[in-house]
């Protein structure tokens, strides 16, 4: 096939670029003032109680919107720094958080446990059988669930060192294997099967394996999308029946490889009370190895959004793997609280406490670690999880 370049804002290299002066949003005092009154206002409420109607922000409104607009049609990423943490505790940051959010789309089901705000946190020795965002080390790039429009993350702890966000174009990947590697990028539009991890399968309204290949790279309205998640390939793999051909092993690593030299990534070092939005077709996202605490209370801590955009076009219809009527449908599992900041915490050093006492603490994770190449996923035993 033959492939044209992009040439909008959305195509950048991380060496090009200073996210201080082209992605960067600052607090003004009139600001944080403002969505402090909305936060009062706001009290107690739970998360699906927090709207643009319960937070309001009149004058901050429109800047909102200003700011959707870049993540749709601009550099595709959003930091927005300067928000005092030190006056809030961690359920208030987690609902401004929240309400301006709101703003810009609507929380949607994270998993099949229905949690609409999700914990980045290495709990791997406390819980069994966790996903990548709650393990250790650092993460390859990816796509969270198609389902979601714009991914966000803020920042309640930061890790003791290192544990920076490391984003990458995919308009400028994508224009990495036109002008080097068409071959490749014969394979990535064509894509991989996904497979749902196997919580999310069992609570899932849809089959667990895709029927078809999902594309890595999509054009819709002139722009280029993306789909990729290592674990959903991974699983694909090693539970689904799906052997990779030599070229699909090399376009997937040929893809993380580029994306990972300092021509394209962009390092961005996170700050308490920061808050990152990125445009969950147009960025890839992963994070550097970092070092942590033992206490997990004092662990780094990233509070996610999934947002759903109902004012953006619709992602074209053979990269939805993860659909939003799953998500909805997990959102019932939700019960009421249970992923504030206090609660979340509060369960998970209980438990922590009675590994201790029972001497059953685990091993940390870092699955990124475990897997250098798609070449390492055929051998793992056939056993779900």
């Amino acid at each position: 096939m033959a492939y044209e370049k992009i040439e909008t804002r959305a195509a950048w290299k991380g060496s090009e670029i200073d996210y201080r002066t082209e992605m960067m949003h600052r607090f003004t005092d009139d600001e944080v003032a403002e969505i402090d009154g909305a936060l009062k206002a706001c009290g107690a409420l739970d998360i699906p109680e927090i709207t643009q109607e319960t937070f309001a922000l009149p004058t901050m409104a429109a800047k909102m919107a200003a700011l959707r607009d870049e993540l749709l049609d601009g550099r595709g990423v959003v930091l927005m720094r300067g928000f005092p943490r030190h006056r809030y505790s961690a359920d208030e940051m987690a609902r401004v958080y929240i309400g301006l959010g709101a703003h810009l789309g609507q929380p949607i089901a994270q998993s099949w446990q229905g949690q609409l705000l999700g914990s980045v946190i290495d709990i791997s020795d406390v819980v069994e059988k966790v996903r990548g965002y709650n393990a250790g080390g650092g993460q390859h790039f990816h796509i969270d669930g198609s389902a979601c429009d714009i991914v966000s993350l803020m920042c309640l702890r930061a890790a003791k060192s290192g544990g920076a966000s490391r984003i990458v174009s995919v308009a400028g990947l994508y224009n990495y294997f036109v002008d080097e590697r068409p071959d490749l990028l014969d394979v990535l539009t064509r894509g991989y099967y996904h497979r749902n991890h196997e919580l999310d399968a069992r609570y899932s309204l849809f089959p667990p394996q895709s029927e078809e290949r999902i594309p890595v790279f999509a054009e819709s309205d002139g722009r280029i999308s993306c789909v990729i998640d290592t674990g959903c390939l991974r699983y694909a793999v090693h539970y689904g029946g799906v052997t990779l051909t030599p070229e699909e092993i090399a376009a997937y690593d040929e893809l993380q490889r580029v994306a990972k030299t300092e021509e394209y990534y962009l390092d961005m070092n996170f700050e308490e009370g920061d808050i990152q939005f990125l445009n969950n077709r147009a960025i890839m996202h992963g994070r550097t190895d970092y070092e942590d605490h033992d206490d997990i209370a004092r662990r780094r801590h990233m509070l996610r959004l999934w947002l759903h955009v109902p004012e953006w076009p619709r992602r074209p219809d053979n990269q939805i793997f993860m659909n939003l009527a799953d998500c909805q449908h997990w959102a019932k599992r939700r019960t009421p609280f249970m992923d504030m900041p206090t609660q979340y915490l509060s369960t998970l050093a209980a438990q922590q406490e009675e590994r201790r006492q029972a001497q059953t603490v685990m091993a940390r994770q870092a699955p990124s670690q475990r897997y250098r190449s798609a070449a390492d996923w055929q051998p793992e035993p056939a056993q779900a999880g």
